[in-house]
């Protein structure tokens, strides 16, 4: 009898453990204020909600965002030090049918094809859950900006010629 009592105490443990992962939920969007086409210094937010599909809570959730480099022969994952400040949000419980709601805002500062995804792990969880992937591209800010380069490309050449007038008058 306490061995029937142990099997259905690990067994009702297990079910537990698999349910949370199962109805753990993970939704990712781009916010609509970003920009249609961004490029470097531009700053994109992308929202997310988690949510518990079940019928018991699930217990210390941690989830992360992930970005990801996908040009061809540069694949590789970004490290988010200098793009976003906020890389991971965490609870003690979501309730059942619960959600939480988060947004990730991010400064682009390289040119490229990119990917994200936010995942999500609970401490009694069987397995890593993902959102879908959102993809964006970033273009290269133009280095030259000819609203600033013009002033300066006329005006010092003028100046030096009126440095040059100035100085032949006084002798």
């Amino acid at each position: 009898m306490k061995f029937a009592t142990i099997l259905l105490a690990i067994a009702i443990a297990f079910s537990a453990t698999a349910a949370s992962a199962t109805s753990l939920s993970v939704d990712l969007r781009p916010a609509a204020e970003n920009p249609t086409a961004p490029q470097m210094g531009d700053h994109l937010s992308f929202h997310s909600v988690i949510g518990n599909e079940g019928d018991t809570p699930i217990n210390a959730l941690v989830a992360w965002i992930s970005l990801v480099q996908i040009d061809k022969g540069k694949e590789q994952p970004v490290d988010l030090e200098d793009w976003s400040a906020h890389k991971a949000v965490t609870t003690t419980s979501v309730p059942p049918h619960g959600t939480i709601q988060s947004d990730w805002p991010m400064r682009l500062i390289q040119a490229g094809h990119y990917r994200v995804v936010v995942s999500a792990v609970s401490r009694d969880g069987t397995r890593l859950v993902a959102s879908p992937f959102v993809d964006f591209t970033v273009r290269q800010k133009p280095v030259v900006e000819s609203q600033r380069v013009l002033p300066v490309a006329l005006g010092i050449p003028m100046l030096i010629g009126v440095g040059m007038l100035w100085r032949r008058r006084r002798h």
